[in-house]
């Protein structure tokens, strides 16, 4: 099997023409996106424009879909990108027949692309084999405490930015082993830096003012259905002096937008059109499909009017003697719902 590290697949990319088919796999979900992102950019570079997405979850996944786009021409012949998310690392009887089918005698017209959350030695077989014989496959195990220094630095000298050692493992501390939340902080760095080398003094100071990506990192585990997750971030973030209303605006974005979603999932609508016509990148879209398979429209509709009712609590309209912990109580209780659909019935 043609194995490759996430950092290789760059390269390979750059020296060779797309291959029939990659398996991008493993825990670490931003090094998995990332990896993804540049074979759909290379891709473009090498004139595929056209790309269909499968997502392969849950007790009755849709193979039927995904062997059809193997066997159809794509539009006016030209090729085309077929991404199968499967996020659980297991296609199933049917879906490793299909898969493995593919790679016996893979269309000219279709690039292959399979991504897994999960992976390790149980989730491979004759299907993962078979992709590895015609193309590659990446592996992003998760990277361990005492490597994220290193992965830190060199992200940073990929930015451009220089950091000392105490400094690099100042944000090392902080991001706690989330790559995410590591990356979103060095984007901001190279911003901020301006060429500075940063010391752990200014690590410190330009990496304190974080509350916007803390709520980016609560959304997401609202929408991954991770509800112990967002207990803890929200009193975490309680704890920082954080106020409620200064959530609520991207907290109501998100919930408005998956209430949007499932209004046009339930008529039948192109669900990944109108993600498209919202700017939702292309690695935001699964989450939100998570999201959208634990409640119906009119139950969005509710947790949007919970938030809205939150928004009231927080800034005291229409009661007198507002208690400061029941918008921190209600908020908790609408992104619980959103993340748990047991939940629901903790709503006002």
């Amino acid at each position: 099997m043609a194995e490759l590290k996430p950092g290789e697949l760059v390269s390979r990319l750059a020296a060779e023409p797309l291959k029939p088919a990659y398996l991008i796999a493993g825990p670490e979900t931003l090094v998995v996106l990332e990896a993804a992102d540049a074979v759909r950019a290379a891709a473009r570079t090498q004139g595929i424009g056209d790309r269909e997405v499968y997502d392969i979850e849950g007790r009755d996944p849709d193979w039927d879909s995904v062997a059809a786009a193997f066997q159809a021409p794509g539009l006016f012949a030209t090729r085309r990108v077929v991404e199968v998310r499967m996020p659980g690392g297991k296609p199933g009887k049917e879906g490793a027949e299909i898969l493995s089918s593919f790679c016996a005698d893979p269309p000219p017209d279709v690039v292959l692309l399979v991504t897994c959350a999960e992976w390790g030695k149980a989730y491979a077989g004759k299907w993962s084999e078979a992709i590895g014989r015609i193309g590659h496959q990446v592996t992003a195990w998760q990277v361990k405490p005492h490597e994220l220094p290193g992965w830190i630095e060199s992200r940073m000298r990929a930015r451009g930015l220089k950091a000392q050692r105490d400094a690099v493992q100042a944000l090392a501390d902080r991001v706690e082993g989330n790559l995410l939340a590591a990356a979103q902080e060095i984007d901001k760095l190279a911003l901020l830096a301006e060429g500075r080398t940063i010391d752990a003094a200014m690590m410190e100071a330009l990496v304190s003012d974080s509350a916007r990506f803390d709520v980016f990192r609560l959304i997401d585990a609202a929408m991954n259905g991770q509800p112990a997750q967002v207990s803890r971030m929200l009193h975490g973030l309680r704890a920082e002096g954080e106020a409620v209303p200064a959530l609520l605006g991207m907290v109501a974005r998100e919930v408005q937008l998956l209430a949007q979603f499932a209004r046009v999932s339930e008529r039948g609508g192109n669900l990944q059109a109108e993600m498209k016509s919202q700017r939702i990148w292309d690695a935001k879209q699964a989450a939100y499909v998570r999201a959208l398979k634990r409640h119906g429209a009119a139950r969005w509709e509710r947790i949007a009017a919970e938030i809205g009712r939150v928004d009231r609590i927080a800034k005291g309209r229409g009661r007198v003697g507002v208690d400061p912990d029941d918008a921190w109580i209600a908020l908790e209780r609408a992104l619980l719902a959103v993340a748990d659909p047991g939940a629901v019935r903790l709503l006002g």
